[in-house]
């Protein structure tokens, strides 16, 4: 198993990026939270994930070890695959995700593209409490500041989304019109931006 990847940040996409590592190119998988804090000609450490198929070897990276951890967890409730799994981190923090399961929360469950609500069921009672307990919910959050409010800005921007546009996701999150987040925290309000403008597509 490939445990993580340490190189020089190539190429960011919307859904993966390239790291160069001893002078090869690994194409990796991430969720756009992960994606958004990386930038091209930094070094950067992904902690990984190697899915195995007859026809591909497929790295999915993470920005740190307990992301990666449930992204692995997941996959052992049946109809749960790499791909969907990614899917639900890219919607849900990993302490999101045990709180949604902890709580039997089905409809925090199906907000993940791919997941109805027999799938979501499916995941609460396969998994119970293999994902841990969800860390304590700390005191009130502090308005998101300035600066973070730019950073959020920044990484939809590198993800390909106008300016303009962006900035208008990110003010939708922080005035509280498309559903709670915590507002001091950075990747939150990032993929509360990102339900919001991919529904704006659709």
């Amino acid at each position: 198993m490939i445990a993580s990847v340490h190189g020089t940040v190539l190429a960011v996409r919307l859904d993966s990026a390239v790291l160069e590592v001893g002078g090869v190119g690994l194409l990796v998988q991430a969720t756009p939270a992960t994606l958004a804090g990386l930038r091209v000609g930094q070094p950067a450490r992904l902690f990984t994930s190697l899915v195995v198929r007859e026809d591909s070897l497929t790295l999915f990276g993470f920005a740190d070890d307990d992301e990666r951890d449930v992204f692995e967890t997941v996959q052992t409730v049946s109809g749960v695959g790499p791909r969907l799994a990614l899917a639900m981190l890219a919607v849900h923090t990993p302490d999101g995700l045990r709180r949604a399961v902890a709580d039997e929360d089905l409809a925090a469950l199906v907000r993940v593209p791919g997941i109805g609500r027999k799938g979501a069921q499916r995941i609460v009672l396969e998994l119970g409490e293999r994902l841990g307990a969800p860390a304590p919910t700390g005191a009130a959050s502090a308005p998101l500041s300035a600066d973070h409010r730019e950073q959020v800005v920044e990484a939809l921007v590198g993800l390909g989304w106008p300016l303009r546009a962006a900035q208008d996701a990110v003010a939708a999150v922080l005035d509280g019109t498309t559903g709670p987040v915590g507002a001091d925290e950075v990747p939150g309000v990032l993929r509360a931006a990102l339900r919001s403008l991919g529904s704006a597509r659709a």
